[in-house]
């Protein structure tokens, strides 16, 4: 078959994934580029953690393995894909005395998700007054990073690995249905962190399913003054030849008339459906 589906996609989110903070500072996960500019990100952990959360698949059983202090979690040796769909397309590693690991690679690949804004070093004062007040207390007073700005990551499926695990194969019809249950979540993903809940919905998403399995839209997704940087994007099409399926909320992007111009986008709704359908019919 040698089919890949891959998936870029862009979303509008605040400060939704932190790292180690020091003193009484919350630190956002960020990396910096030449020229100094630093940039917040959304760990590929943490989308997947919240993806599986979302698709109810986090059942799969899991143990302690190991002695003393260096015991390390992970899934019960006789866990399946036949019966659970979060191995099946995230992988495992699950070890047993005597026999050593067995391993699955992931059939679904997530980039970080990093933002298309800088982040300016923004910090939000934090206090305690509302239950300080309640008994005559001082305020305990924290600072915490904050960055709202268009996140930008890429997700890549092998559609020939799906339900197939050594002599262990589930029919095609689960096969599409465990493919387009994580489309769905993917169209309406949130993140809850902090007493928000963030909104990861697409505004703009580029892919379909290719013979070749390249994130071909990942890195190609770019900002400039607000507006999304069309020349990348269109020479990358170019350059893959086939049919690539461009979904866009209106008015997202300062360039508003230029996406629809150029790309011709259908609604983020149509994509999705599009792509479902597609994944059904080549399992069929």
């Amino acid at each position: 078959m040698k089919k890949g589906l891959t998936l870029s996609l862009i979303f509008e989110a605040q400060s939704a994934n932190y790292g180690e903070g020091f003193g009484n500072i919350t630190a956002l996960k960020r990396i910096s580029r030449q020229g100094g500019d630093g940039y917040t990100y959304i760990s590929r952990q943490a989308l997947r953690y919240n993806m599986v959360e979302q698709l109810g698949w986090d059942n799969t059983p899991v143990e302690a393995m190991g002695s003393g202090d260096k015991k390390v979690i992970q899934y019960k040796p006789n866990t399946s894909i036949a019966n659970y769909p979060e191995i099946d397309l995230f992988g495992y590693m699950k070890t047993d005395k005597g026999s050593g690991a067995n391993t699955r690679s992931a059939v679904v690949r997530l980039s970080n998700a990093v933002s298309l804004e800088p982040y300016h070093s923004d910090l939000d004062f934090l206090t305690n007054m509302g239950q300080a007040k309640r008994i005559n207390a001082n305020n305990s007073i924290a600072q915490s990073e904050i960055h709202k700005s268009f996140y930008a990551y890429t997700i890549a499926i092998d559609l020939d690995r799906v339900g197939i695990d050594r002599d262990i194969e589930v029919t095609n019809v689960e096969k599409a249905k465990r493919i387009t249950d994580l489309l769905q979540t993917i169209q309406f993903l949130y993140r809850d962190i902090k007493g928000r809940r963030e909104n990861f919905a697409p505004v703009f998403a580029i892919g379909g399913i290719y013979e070749r399995k390249s994130p071909f839209f990942e890195n190609r997704l770019k900002f400039d003054k607000q507006g999304l940087c069309l020349a990348p994007i269109l020479d990358t099409m170019d350059s893959i030849g086939d049919r690539s399926l461009v979904g866009y909320v209106g008015d997202s992007f300062k360039n508003n008339e230029e996406i629809k111009n150029a790309l011709a986008p259908m609604t983020i709704s149509q994509l999705f459906k599009q792509l479902c359908s597609e994944v059904e019919a080549m399992y069929q």
